[in-house]
């Protein structure tokens, strides 16, 4: 277990004693199976169920970034929403390397439990209505499932209306 796989488990213990509302839990998993369709595919899980955290990388002059959390049957709304919101021309998503870099956690394990308190967090409002959500664990090898109140418990949030939308519909075979 690495340090921020540790940390992960740390705030993740604390956060249900503190409010056991949350029924939060850390799950072990196949590092080979974290990526999210591997994931629920392999444990049983729905991509409804699955919520994702994204870095964006906002393109001004010092670079901006936020960390995104939808649900996995969604799109996040790069273009438009979170363009708009952090106040730049440009932004996309950042390359696994300086995801990496910023939360100190691989693709496939990132959460926003343990987060840098200066990196903004925006969590879409579909993300809210769920019962229950799967989140990364910090490193590939574990999961965070709990109820989605987990993530209005950290201290840098923001529920975001039409943070994502619906992917577009595949066209008729």
């Amino acid at each position: 277990m690495d340090a921020t796989e540790a940390d992960v488990r740390r705030i993740v213990a604390q956060l249900g004693s503190n409010d056991p509302s949350l029924d939060v839990e850390v799950i072990d998993c196949d590092p080979e199976l974290a990526d999210t369709a591997q994931f629920v595919e392999a444990y049983g899980y729905t991509l409804d169920q699955s919520a994702n955290t994204l870095v964006v990388i906002g393109k001004s002059d010092p670079p901006v970034y936020v960390a995104c959390v939808v649900l996995a049957s969604t799109r996040l709304d790069v273009n438009k929403v979170v363009r708009k919101k952090l106040g730049v021309k440009k932004c996309s998503f950042a390359g696994s390397d300086v995801t990496e870099e910023l939360t100190g956690m691989r693709v496939g394990g990132v959460t926003p439990i343990g987060l840098s308190e200066h990196m903004p967090l925006w969590v879409d409002s579909r993300v809210m209505e769920c019962e229950r959500i799967v989140l990364g664990g910090g490193s590939r090898s574990c999961k965070v499932i709990g109820a989605p109140q987990i993530l209005t418990s950290l201290p840098h949030v923001e529920v975001v209306e039409d943070l994502a939308k619906d992917p577009p519909e595949a066209p008729p075979a």
